[in-house]
């Protein structure tokens, strides 16, 4: 959520930098309604100084043995002008806080201009793009020939966009997870193991809603929602929290399963397990002093890319233009892992600064050491690894002539059995 009082002094600003979101955005309502609240709330002010000053006075004439009668009338005349007002503050705030919650985060200044993915800035790669002497095959021909993926009997438990992880399928994607949380937990991450349904404010707190409910599973007649990633309930862990500065930074890591409508996103991907209604992932998470930011995204992606340097997995990573972004997002890299199957290289993490625009929803502050004043944290949040596109991409890049699998060394300590994936 954007500070009212920097919508207040910098409407101009705040529209030029969400245009390079490709957001338009009218302030003058809210600037018209916020006006409004603080005229009510100066007047509120007078009256209750004028309150005071009457009741203070009727104290002196009953000390006297003076009539009061009218001037206590006054005072309830007052009392209820008071009442009225406070109501009228009241819905404003809730209507100025809806607003509010409707406008996406701006994206810092360096962040480059673009409409879309086209826009994007390569900023490095890593590894080298495998080349085949053979006709490679793409991961949801390998996954069933080597009886690891099972389509069929996810289309038949579930619907479309659901997958079985079968025998070795199984046991691969577990050594994912246990890798990729111990490594995280060397770098400095407290593993964290969260719920997977959530309530509308642990949503509201880090931005899926209201903007995005339609992506959203929801579990009726219960008020809850299926996480569509730990970010959610991570961040939330210190909702309505004030942290103390020494315990900042603050580092979680956590896997869950994922769930996502994919509203709007019939026909991308649907072949395999790119594109997923559930999807296992371990997330990233920091809570940081505001000037404290900017590394901490630059540590956070490299994190991220070291999980992939370790698998061997062939990477990119880019700065997205502001067309690009997502609605909570100040600042965001994109890895990108190499597919052959697709050609190009197809997100895996993405790793995002959102600033103080969560902790501002979510009511996450800290008091600096020797403040008496709290400010709102900055949080960042980012994947390390999507399980699925991990697997997958495995499979793709370290598939041999004879259709097996080579599995990277890293993970040999997780997974029971031999190196290679064998039809």
């Amino acid at each position: 959520m954007l500070d009212i009082r920097r919508i207040r002094q910098e409407p101009d600003v705040i529209q030029r930098l969400l245009a390079k979101k490709g957001v338009e955005v009218d302030l003058g309502e809210l600037l018209t309604m916020d006006e409004r609240r603080r005229t009510l709330l100066g007047e509120m002010e007078s009256l209750k100084a004028e309150r005071n000053r009457s009741s203070e006075e009727v104290a002196r004439r009953k000390k006297a043995g003076e009539p009061a009668e009218e001037l206590i009338l006054a005072m309830r005349n007052v009392g209820e002008r008071i009442q009225r007002f406070e109501a009228d503050v009241r819905a404003l705030d809730l209507e100025i806080g809806n607003i509010l919650l409707t406008i996406p985060n701006t994206p810092l200044p360096e962040v480059p201009d673009g409409k879309s993915a086209d826009d994007n800035v390569k900023v490095r790669n890593w590894g080298t793009v495998p080349t085949f002497d053979f006709e490679p095959k793409p991961h949801w021909e390998l996954g069933e020939a080597l009886h690891v993926l099972d389509f069929e009997r996810g289309r038949k438990l579930s619907g479309a966009r659901f997958t079985v992880f079968s025998g070795r399928g199984a046991q691969l994607s577990r050594a994912l997870i246990n890798f990729m949380l111990d490594h995280n937990r060397r770098r400095g991450y407290v593993e964290m193991a969260t719920p997977y349904l959530v309530n509308r404010d642990a949503l509201v707190g880090t931005g899926q809603f209201p903007k995005f409910e339609e992506d959203v599973f929801r579990v009726v007649p219960h008020e809850y929602y299926l996480i569509p990633t730990a970010e959610v309930t991570l961040t939330n862990l210190h909702r309505d929290e004030i942290l103390d500065d020494k315990d900042l930074p603050i580092r979680y890591t956590g896997y869950t399963a994922s769930f996502r409508a994919e509203a709007g996103a019939a026909g991308r991907d649907t072949r395999g397990i790119i594109r997923q209604h559930q999807f296992d992932k371990v997330e990233l998470v920091r809570f940081v002093r505001p000037d404290e930011s900017d590394v901490a995204l630059n540590q956070m992606v490299a994190d991220a890319e070291d999980v992939l340097q370790q698998l061997g997995l062939p990477y990119r990573t880019v700065l997205l233009c502001g067309g690009d972004m997502g609605f909570s997002q100040a600042m965001t890299y994109d890895i990108e892992v190499w597919m052959p199957s697709y050609g190009r290289y197809v997100e895996i993490s993405s790793c995002s600064n959102m600033g103080d625009f969560q902790a501002r929803r979510a009511n996450i502050r800290y008091r600096p050491e020797g403040s008496k004043k709290t400010e709102f944290v900055h949080t960042l949040n980012g994947s390390a690894l999507a399980i699925g596109r991990t697997f997958a991409a495995i499979l793709e890049n370290f598939q041999q002539e004879d259709g097996s699998v080579r599995l990277p060394d890293v993970l040999q300590p997780y997974f029971d059995g031999p190196s290679v994936l064998k039809i």
